[in-house]
Order: C-alpha cells, then sequence, then structure tokens
C-alpha cells in the first residue's frame, strides 16, 4: 500500500517561505518521479515540480521557475518543495504525486498553502 504524506503548509503573507515535504512509503520508489501539484478554489489541479527519483534532474512550470526548488532525500523516501517569494495566487491546495510512466498515479491528502496579500 503506498502512502503519500504531506505537512508543512500554512498562512504566509506575500513574499514569505515555505518548505513542504512528502513522505512516501509501501515500496521502493527509485525509478518514479516525485512531483507537486498544486489545486486552487475553482481551478483544476495544475503541475507545479517534478524530479526523478533516481538521477535528481528537475522540470518546474513556468509560473514558479526562479521561486521554487524540488529536492529529494532518497534515505528518507522524501520529497520537498521549497516555496520562496511566495504570491497570492500561489494560494491553492498542493498535492505531492508519484508518477509511473509519466503519469500520476499516486497522491497525497493535500496541504492547504494560503498566502495573504
Amino acid at each position: 500500500q503506498v502512502q503519500l504524506v504531506e505537512s508543512g503548509g500554512g498562512l504566509v503573507q506575500a513574499g514569505a517561505s515555505l518548505r513542504l515535504s512528502c513522505a512516501a512509503s509501501g515500496r521502493t520508489f527509485s525509478s518514479y518521479v516525485g512531483a507537486w501539484y498544486r489545486q486552487a478554489p475553482g481551478k483544476e489541479r495544475e503541475f507545479v515540480a517534478a524530479i526523478s527519483w533516481s538521477s535528481g534532474g528537475a522540470n518546474y512550470a513556468d509560473f514558479v521557475k526562479g521561486r521554487f526548488t524540488i529536492s529529494r532525500d532518497n534515505a528518507k523516501n522524501t520529497v520537498y518543495l521549497q516555496m520562496n517569494s511566495l504570491k497570492p495566487e500561489d494560494t491553492a491546495v498542493y498535492y505531492c504525486g508519484v508518477l509511473v510512466g509519466g503519469r500520476p498515479t499516486y497522491w497525497g491528502q493535500g496541504t492547504q498553502v494560503t498566502v495573504s496579500s
């Protein structure tokens, strides 16, 4: 049983930073991709960033480049999302996902990030 548990969300002011964590368990993830998505009220879930568990290679949505950094700790089976210079439009529920064959297959329960202006 794969389980993804996110943490680190909260309420911050614009310009602040947060670090989200996603602890994965239940199988070996070394051949998969860890990712973060987000969903704002009334909007569809959108891709934020992804990282190869094996190589560490990462890619980002254009709207977070230069502000967010995804990383992973293989020993802890954990993926992180460091979010700097947060904006009110970053307010959303952030979901951790594991991609298998390029498709999101496993999801966490989500963590709320609220950025006030």
